[in-house]
């Protein structure tokens, strides 16, 4: 992996169980879960990873808007973020997200959506983040 380990902000490690796709997550000693719906051929113990993806999202959007707000002294009382993926054709897919603020005023509103586009894991998904990847085997 890496050699940058000075640069890194996140780490996870996904561990396969004997279910068919239900995985234990280890993100920054926090513990998740994924897994696929019953209707995929999983147990539904979790998340789907396109779920847990949008949950990332969702997760840095309003946290990203709360430190904004709080650093500019304006009563946000509260940040809902609604995240759905949509898969329209092989080549057509987006994300709708719908932002709910409460508390402050539309100029404030109006910022904290310019301030949405911009952070971190929004810029990440957009500019399609590359993937270094690296396998290994035991028997």
């Amino acid at each position: 992996m890496s050699d940058d380990r000075d640069h890194t902000i996140a780490t996870a490690t996904v561990t396969s169980e004997d279910k068919p796709y239900g995985v234990r997550i280890d993100a920054g000693g926090h513990a998740l879960r994924g897994d696929e719906p019953v209707a995929q051929g999983g147990a539904d113990t979790g998340p789907p990873p396109f779920g847990l993806l949008l949950s990332g999202l969702g997760a840095c959007t309003a946290i990203t808007l709360r430190m904004y707000a709080e650093r500019q002294g304006w009563p946000l009382a509260g940040v809902d973020v609604k995240l759905t993926y949509v898969v329209k054709d092989k080549n057509t897919r987006w994300i709708d997200r719908l932002i709910t603020l409460r508390g402050i005023d539309e100029d404030q509103r109006a910022k904290l959506a310019e301030i949405a586009e911009k952070t971190p894991v929004t810029r990440a998904v957009r500019a399609g983040t590359e993937i270094r990847t690296i396998t290994t085997g035991v028997r």
